[in-house]
């Protein structure tokens, strides 16, 4: 499988970013021995009894997260944050087709096992979302708490927003993939030249922005589509989850708007917590409102312990 590899330098002195990358091969997926590397971010104590996973999606990386990272470690939480292949360290195929939302899948579940992270709070956003539902689901035992934001886990009869069928087409049909500008434009707050950049720095050229520009296009239409399937399979872990579940959208993301209300009603763990909509957030609510969704997280962990 043909991948680039964003050059190092392109990560030096991003604002409020501290943590160096810890890497992790994967099978590529294709049939093939090839492998890519999983890059992640590693803070806090390695002994903590609470780990938070922080899952990126479309189009940034787990720089998103800076805002909340250094309020759950001083919380005292350990936190990982990985990259998807294709966006921030991680490595990126060069070929839209190498892409699907079961390769996704997957090399985050070899990602999760290899690194043996257990004690988990799973904290979820866009596809971030889409994705890390399926690897909790599999892994149930690794997890001791959800809690999802501006995000879903589609399953055929359940037709998505206009919003993300506009962005859906967009993403296809856009000449010029500005990543940095569309991280902007999902946020309420303005961000500096400097945070953009960040979002930017993954991408030296538009040869390394296949996965930015497939992923819309990987959601699962059709009721035989093979996530379709997968989903349903997963929604039926979620109807029997009786762990901590708790949603925190944020009031002004027209992409998810009414999610939340759906895994409210569906998933037993979610009775009795505190759902919070979160007032003054975009689509990118880490970055409208990051200090406020650690603050929900934190509580929510304190508030059921293990």
């Amino acid at each position: 499988m043909k991948f680039a590899r964003t050059p190092d330098d392109r990560f030096t002195n991003l604002p409020d970013w501290p943590y160096a990358p810890v890497y992790t091969d994967v099978s590529a997926g294709d049939g093939t021995t090839d492998t890519l590397r999983v890059a992640h971010y590693d803070g806090g104590p390695k002994d903590a009894k609470t780990t938070v996973l922080l899952m990126h999606g479309e189009p940034s990386w787990s720089f998103l997260y800076r805002k909340m990272m250094s309020s759950h470690i001083a919380a005292g939480h350990r936190v990982i944050a990985p990259d998807l292949i294709g966006f921030g360290r991680s490595d990126k195929p060069l070929n839209t087709g190498d892409y699907t939302y079961e390769r996704h899948v997957a090399w985050m579940n070899e990602w999760l096992n290899k690194n043996d992270f257990r004690g988990m709070t799973f904290i979820g956003q866009d596809w971030g979302g889409l994705v890390g539902l399926r690897v909790v689901t599999a892994n149930v035992d690794r997890f001791d708490r959800i809690c999802i934001a501006n995000t879903g886990l589609p399953t055929y009869g359940r037709e998505p927003t206009a919003a993300f069928r506009d962005w859906q087409k967009f993403s296809k049909e856009v000449p010029v993939f500005e990543v940095g500008k569309m991280v902007r434009n999902g946020s309420l707050t303005k961000l500096s030249p400097e945070v953009i950049a960040a979002y930017d720095a993954p991408f030296p050229d538009d040869s390394y922005k296949a996965a930015a520009r497939i992923f819309p296009s990987l959601y699962p239409d059709g009721e035989d589509h093979p996530s379709n399937i997968a989903n349903k399979i997963a929604w039926d872990v979620l109807r029997a989850w009786k762990k901590p579940f708790l949603t925190a959208f944020s009031d002004s993301d027209p992409i998810t708007n009414g999610s939340d209300n759906y895994f409210q009603r569906e998933v037993p763990g979610a009775a009795g917590q505190a759902h919070t909509t979160i007032i003054g957030g975009g689509h990118f609510l880490q970055e409208d409102k990051g200090e406020e969704f650690a603050a929900i997280v934190n509580a929510f962990i304190a508030a059921n312990p293990t």
